[in-house]
């Protein structure tokens, strides 16, 4: 009897293992500066590669160009809208001197901590300012969200890595945050990981378009592959699946390559690479921008974000079902004329209005019910002379995303 029995036992406990879900994580990866059509032309093995196990799409930063989120294409303004999901009009963060973010915008990294405290983050940079005022870690304003895993500040020890005029030092720490970043994804493997590597930027400031850029793509190529070879390594030996993004924050001028800020169209395009394999239309059809890649990543986590922020994001998820994108809004004559593209056509949607902006103090909007209508409708019109304002907020609430739009009075 118990020899019958004996097989059967073991099955089931092979059966229970292989039933537990795997443990989600995620690391992305900011490259600097990095302009689309170079990387397409430099094809780097290992991004090519991931690539192809996901996808590789160009991209866009700068928010609505010529509109109130228009968003100057500069380093820690292209992070601080990853982190946040929304532009620059909302998270306050119009340089590199990061003087006045807007924390009521929460990063994916406080998210995270709000939705499981045990989870552990970890990031790995090139600029300590990305910890310590983008991420916010440590600080009141934060609630005292602290980074469990870090490796920064290391451009302010100018014994170890003395300021060169060729920024071979800035190469040299994108190689030691690279070292430190891989090791700790083997032996501890953060829930939440950002790289950040600078070199490619210096380069292109310093040379613009040309070999030496090309040099630093293939030096940041070879450092991406680290952190693939330590990925593979986990979910080959853990019950893990890893989700990788890596992009970059910004394009160059079109006439050197050297500079960037404005909104051109090469310094406005970016691209995104990432080994997801479940992207969805919305990726595939339009050109996604670099405020989708935060809920994308909450979407993969579980991540539980609050209503009242998510009625904030101007992101869309790049993976799972998704309703709704592109949404037009035009006021004329006491009326908005509203236009989206539907996604995914099941269901109803409700459109909300707002004449406030209580959020970015921290505080409760009064919204409207203007109607509930088919996703599919995909346009819709409505007379608002009854709520005189110079400032509208448009938020359309469909099954698989919200989106929202702001119509300022000139």
């Amino acid at each position: 009897m118990l020899k019958t029995l004996f097989p059967t036992f073991l099955l089931l406990i092979c059966l229970s293992v292989e039933a537990q879900p795997k443990k989600k994580k995620v690391i992305f990866i900011v490259a600097d500066g990095i302009p689309a059509d170079i990387l397409e032309k430099v094809k780097p093995p290992v991004i090519n590669e991931i690539a192809r196990i996901g996808d590789y799409k160009r991209a866009y930063v700068g928010g609505e160009k010529d509109g109130y989120s228009q968003t100057p294409t500069i380093s820690a303004v292209g992070y601080n809208s990853l982190l946040t999901g929304v532009w620059v009009n909302k998270h306050n963060v119009w340089g590199n001197d990061i003087k006045d973010p807007n924390y009521n915008y929460p990063t994916i990294f406080r998210l995270l901590k709000q939705n499981n405290p045990d989870k552990k983050t970890a990031i790995f940079s090139t600029w300590r300012d990305n910890r310590t005022k983008l991420v916010g870690d440590s600080l009141l304003q934060t609630g005292n969200f602290a980074v469990n895993y870090h490796a920064d500040g290391f451009e302010l020890d100018t014994v170890n890595y003395p300021h060169d005029t060729q920024s071979q030092y800035t190469h040299k720490i994108d190689e030691k945050v690279t070292e430190l970043a891989a090791r700790c994804i083997r032996d501890s493997a953060p829930d939440l990981t950002w790289l950040y590597l600078e070199y490619t930027d210096d380069m292109g400031h310093r040379y613009g378009d040309g070999p030496q850029m090309n040099e630093a793509i293939g030096y940041m190529d070879q450092q991406v592959g680290k952190i693939w070879n330590e990925i593979q390594y986990r979910q080959a030996h853990y019950p893990e699946d890893w989700l990788l993004i890596i992009t970059t924050d910004h394009g160059r001028d079109s006439v050197t390559g050297k500079s960037h800020g404005g909104q051109s169209n090469r310094e406005r395009t970016t691209w995104i690479v990432t080994n997801a394999k479940e992207l969805n239309n919305y990726f595939k059809s339009f050109q996604p921008a670099i405020v989708d890649i935060m809920p994308t990543i909450a979407r993969y986590m579980n991540i539980a974000i609050p209503r009242d922020n998510l009625m904030e994001l101007d992101g869309i998820p790049l993976i799972g079902k998704v309703s709704i994108a592109d949404p037009v809004i035009r006021l004329s004559d006491s009326k908005l004329d509203i236009h989206w593209k539907s996604m995914n056509k099941d269901g109803r949607m409700k459109i909300w209005l707002s004449t406030t902006n209580n959020y970015k103090n921290n505080e409760k909007d009064s919204y409207k019910l203007l109607a509930e209508v088919p996703v599919s409708q995909q346009s819709a019109i409505f007379g608002i002379g009854s709520y005189p304002s110079a400032f509208y907020k448009i938020v359309l609430e469909a099954p698989y995303n919200i989106l929202n739009r702001w119509v300022l009075v000139k």
